[in-house]
């Protein structure tokens, strides 16, 4: 017996109370306890948003203590150096991690087994040189450029490199996991095992004596991030030769490719934009300054985190419905934005009221940043009111168009923060920021209905609602 929303309300609730919550629980019934692809993708989306609130929650703690282990202007140091790091990890995946997301529901659902190992073997195979071969570039580079650098920053970013094709390695296995419908392999590793694990080692560092520096912190990082890796790898390994039953391996890695590259300007872009404003405080202010900005971002974070469950939940689902369903993707797309929008203006509302005392954890300093939020949550907002819009480009096939807009984001928030954080400071960072998300919202929700037909905006209605009204 199938025990849904509406089934037990009628057994707990009273009778009149129960009926006028009916319509409601039957649209929640429809959207969890589906066996259709749509209840699937809400499963997903439901459950990677926990994981990504419980992670927001260790990602919290964990800023804290380290914040405090280490003053404001040595873990300013270690934001800096490993959001430069897990950006270029992300990138170094040359856009295999989300290609493998749109291929194997492919070729599972057209019964290309041998494309379907290939592109699994393959992708792991190509992560691992490519990311290797980039690590051995960024430690060649920092040690050329030294002397430009700021001393404190040399060490940290020599050392950090050493991660990089293991964070490269974990984003693969995480999308190849996303691929498969595999939600806590897909994201515990990177969000909860990963932090945990910086924050075990530091304190071990600590307690045997090892001072309290960027330079720990960012050793902390590297014994996580292989530890992670190296566990997550065994595990969806076994996984994959568990589902995928052994047979002839067919590699088309030039057609693999030209699909990944566009792909990768994309989320290369995407990435870079959601990390830029870090690092732009970090190339034109001091530490100290960063930490503040940094702090205030990880405060926001559980806004973030809503928009990243749905779109982590979802984007196998659009690639599936791009193949001879546009209708079925049409409905299912308009979905995912009511998804993504009220649970994120909920969040909002939460994180504003919550922030001041939240960022006094990290330090008397760091309340600094408490008016930053009443700003970039508009951004945030704004971004959760087109819903997962380049997912959608993304897996439909218009990947193109898609890195065009988002290399135009990138050169909005760059220029805005070179013209306005010298000037303004952290209100610079926060005003390109905002700026730069509320165009990214509608470039991507313009371009979803030039290039499908579909409207991705919350209080647009569809024409065919427009038309019945």
């Amino acid at each position: 017996m199938r025990f849904s929303a509406a089934t037990m309300a009628e057994r707990l609730l009273p009778q009149r109370l129960a009926l006028k919550a009916r319509p409601l629980l039957d649209r929640v019934d429809a959207v969890l306890f589906a066996a259709d692809e749509r209840g699937e993708a809400g499963r997903f989306s439901v459950i990677a948003f926990v994981i990504r609130v419980v992670s927001a929650v260790i990602a919290f703690v964990s800023q804290v203590l380290l914040a405090r282990w280490m003053g404001s202007f040595e873990y300013g140091i270690f934001v800096l150096v490993w959001t430069t790091l897990i950006i270029a990890g992300n990138l170094s995946c040359l856009g295999f991690h989300t290609t493998v997301i749109r291929f194997i529901p492919e070729f599972r659902a057209k019964r290309m087994m041998a494309e379907l190992r290939g592109v699994m073997l393959a992708s792991r195979m190509f992560v691992l040189i490519a990311s290797t071969l980039i690590a051995g570039a960024g430690a060649l580079a920092i040690w050329l450029l030294a002397p430009r650098i700021e001393s404190y920053y040399v060490v940290p970013f020599i050392l950090g490199v050493v991660c990089l094709p293991m964070i490269a390695l974990s984003d693969l296995l995480q999308g190849i996991s996303r691929a498969n419908a595999w939600v806590f392999s897909a994201l515990s590793p990177t969000y909860i095992t990963r932090p945990l694990l910086i924050l075990a080692f530091m304190a071990m560092a600590l307690i045997l004596g090892y001072e309290a520096n960027a330079v720990t912190a960012v050793i902390a990082a590297i014994l996580a991030t292989y530890a992670t890796t190296l566990v997550q790898l065994a595990s969806v390994t076994s996984r994959v030769d568990g589902k995928v039953p052994p047979g002839p391996v067919r590699m088309d890695v030039r057609g693999w490719i030209v699909v990944s590259l566009p792909i990768f300007l994309v989320e290369g872009f995407f990435f870079l934009l959601t990390n830029a404003d870090v690092l732009m405080v970090g190339a034109f202010l001091d530490p100290d300054r960063v930490a503040v900005y940094f702090a205030a971002v990880k405060t926001l974070a559980l806004v973030h985190f809503v928009y990243f469950a749905v779109k982590a939940g979802v984007a196998q689902r659009y690639a599936a419905f791009s193949h001879g369903d546009p209708e079925g993707l049409a409905v299912f797309a308009r979905e995912t934005v009511s998804w993504t929008f009220w649970p994120s203006l909920l969040m909002a509302v939460v994180v504003i009221v919550l922030g001041e005392p939240m960022l006094a954890l990290f330090g008397p300093e760091f309340t600094e940043g408490y008016p930053l939020l009443f700003l970039l949550v508009c951004g945030v907002v704004a971004r959760s009111a087109v819903g997962p819009a380049e997912s959608l480009l993304t897996m439909s096939g218009h990947q193109n168009v898609c890195a065009g807009v988002y290399a135009l984001t990138l050169a909005l928030n760059v220029l805005l923060s070179v013209l306005l954080i010298p000037v303004l400071g952290l209100w610079g960072a926060a005003i390109a920021t905002t700026a730069s998300m509320i165009f990214e919202a509608a470039a991507l929700s313009f371009t979803v209905w030039r290039k499908l037909g579909i409207t991705m905006v919350i209080f647009v209605p569809t024409p065919a609602a427009r038309e019945a009204c």
